[in-house]
């Protein structure tokens, strides 16, 4: 056997091929040497087994190389893979980059006439974090998708990353992410951590403010109930100064999309419109219902105080009765009731005024003769960041006016709801 000893093989001419043998040759590499590869090598292994390629392919078409696997990224746009031409063994492979596919597709084309699973039309790939391995078989069937990976296996962040609402307390407060609501909107959560506990949220859920009655010929009108007041929190994970209200155990989030609901204030009693309820307020699978509408004065039977989630105060005069809180019941108790209105009073023709409506901890005053009652006292709470009173009773006759915070009742139109909801983030 002769043996030749060199250093390096080179072609004749510059880039030019070297072939070693010829087609049936074998060549040996004994046991202990090394081949190391600086290149891009393709064809090597066992029949469909291919060499990524790590330079990540964007939007628009290329033509993949047999024994190559590609890294395609459609953050901007689609891209279009045309296969070689099939030979017995070939084989390429694609990964999702940027788990994008199922916003932009990949388009797989066949070259010719060829099949793709025998049929001769492209193919699609269209789902998030797929990776397939296509590999050439004959003309009946071309070339088989024989390795399918759906599972999107990615690196997680260990806590809650979710959007939606505008942030409070600026962007985060601290170790934790506060999201606010004033209107309609969604809590998306598009990770959660792989430790249970950290999935509490703590949320605050008020349903708007019911709205003030409408005075009679000589009756003051009830003021408004406060939209029902929802808090809770499991404080290890999220802690704050929370309200006396607070429900000890949070809500567990998983990876999906929350709708949120916010309640508008109810409507005031006046001579063109009839008073009316807060509307809810819901998020999480939990609802702070509408705050009761104050009860309206009349020279005939008397419009009572609304229930719900705090009741509005009953009108002055005789025959008058408050709207009652906690409506529907929950534990704690979303609210209170609101106050019973004045009966009689030393001036002619009577001067009866109306009473306060419940707030979120306190009830709602009763009417005073001839001054009108304050509503009954909101939960203050920190979950926003600062310390914030929500959830007041609206004021009656003449009392001076309590100021419209979210939920809160009151003699005009009652205030809109608000949601909060608050987690750790790191």
């Amino acid at each position: 056997m002769s043996e030749v000893k060199v250093n390096k093989i080179s072609p004749r001419t510059n880039c030019g091929t070297v072939t070693l043998g010829d087609s049936g040759d074998t060549f040996t590499i004994p046991s202990g040497a090394t081949i190391t590869n600086a290149g891009t090598a393709s064809g090597f292994g066992a029949t469909g087994e291919t060499s990524w390629d790590t330079t990540v392919k964007t939007t628009g078409t290329f033509t993949a190389t047999a024994g190559v696997g590609y890294f395609l990224n459609t953050t901007g746009g689609i891209i279009t893979v045309n296969l070689p031409a099939g030979a017995a063994g070939s084989s390429v492979a694609m990964t999702d980059y940027a788990a994008t596919w199922q916003t932009n597709n990949v388009t797989v084309a066949a070259n010719g006439s060829e099949k793709i699973g025998g049929i001769a039309e492209d193919a699609t790939l269209s789902t998030e974090g797929q990776s397939v391995t296509f590999v050439y078989v004959d003309g009946t069937q071309g070339w088989v998708n024989v390795l399918d990976s759906t599972s999107n296996v990615r690196g997680s962040p260990p806590y809650i990353v979710a959007s939606g609402g505008t942030p409070a307390c600026g962007t985060t407060c601290g170790d934790y992410k506060i999201h606010k609501f004033t209107g309609p909107g969604t809590f998306c959560v598009s990770n959660i951590s792989p430790t249970p506990a950290n999935n509490a949220v703590a949320y605050m859920i008020v349903g708007g403010g019911g709205g003030g009655g409408k005075r009679g010929d000589s009756d003051g009108a009830g003021g408004g109930g406060a939209g029902g007041f929802r808090e809770g929190t499991t404080s290890p994970i999220v802690p704050y100064t929370a309200s006396p209200l607070v429900n000890c155990a949070g809500i567990t989030v998983s990876v999906q999309g929350y709708p949120i609901v916010v309640g508008a204030g109810g409507t005031a009693g006046d001579a063109s419109a009839s008073v009316t309820n807060g509307a809810d307020s819901t998020a999480l699978g939990l609802t702070g219902a509408g705050g009761g509408w104050g009860g309206c004065g009349s020279s005939g039977p008397k419009i009572p105080g609304g229930s719900g989630g705090s009741g509005g105060g009953s009108s002055g005069g005789v025959g008058g009765s408050q709207g009652a809180g906690n409506t529907p019941p929950v534990s704690p108790a979303q609210g209170t009731n609101g106050g019973l209105g004045g009966t009689t009073s030393p001036n002619s023709p009577p001067d009866a005024s109306g009473a306060g409506g419940g707030g979120a901890t306190v009830v709602g005053s009763n009417g005073a003769v001839p001054a009108g009652a304050p509503g009954g006292t909101g939960a203050t709470t920190s979950i926003s960041g600062s310390p914030t009173a929500y959830s007041g009773g609206g004021g009656s006759g003449a009392a001076p006016a309590r100021p419209i915070t979210a939920g809160t009742g009151g003699t005009g139109a009652g205030g809109s709801g608000i949601v909060y909801i608050r987690y750790k983030f790191q």
